[in-house]
C-alpha cells in the first residue's frame, strides 16, 4: 500500500492520536483567532486537519515552553 505524504486527522483523532485535550468548540475558537491550523472541509458534515500542520503547532508550543523555561529547573 502507498504511503501518503499528506495525512489527515479527524476531530476525534486530534484527541486520541495527537493528544490535544481541547473541545471542538475551543478548537474552532483557536482557528478563528488564527492560533490553530485551519480545517479542511471534506464534505458537508466532515472536516479534518493536516497531521503535519497539527504536529508543527504542537512543536511550536514545545519550543515556546522550552524557551520560556530555559534551563530553570526550580519548582
Amino acid at each position: 500500500m502507498a504511503q501518503y505524504q499528506k495525512q489527515l486527522v479527524s476531530k476525534k483523532e486530534l484527541k486520541s492520536v495527537c493528544g490535544i485535550p481541547y473541545s471542538a468548540q475551543h478548537i474552532a475558537r483557536l482557528e478563528a483567532a488564527g492560533q490553530f491550523p485551519k480545517r479542511i472541509r471534506l464534505g458537508q458534515n466532515r472536516v479534518a486537519w493536516l497531521l503535519s500542520e497539527v504536529e508543527a503547532w504542537i512543536d511550536e508550543r514545545l519550543a515556546t515552553r522550552d524557551h520560556i523555561n530555559g534551563d530553570d529547573t526550580s519548582f
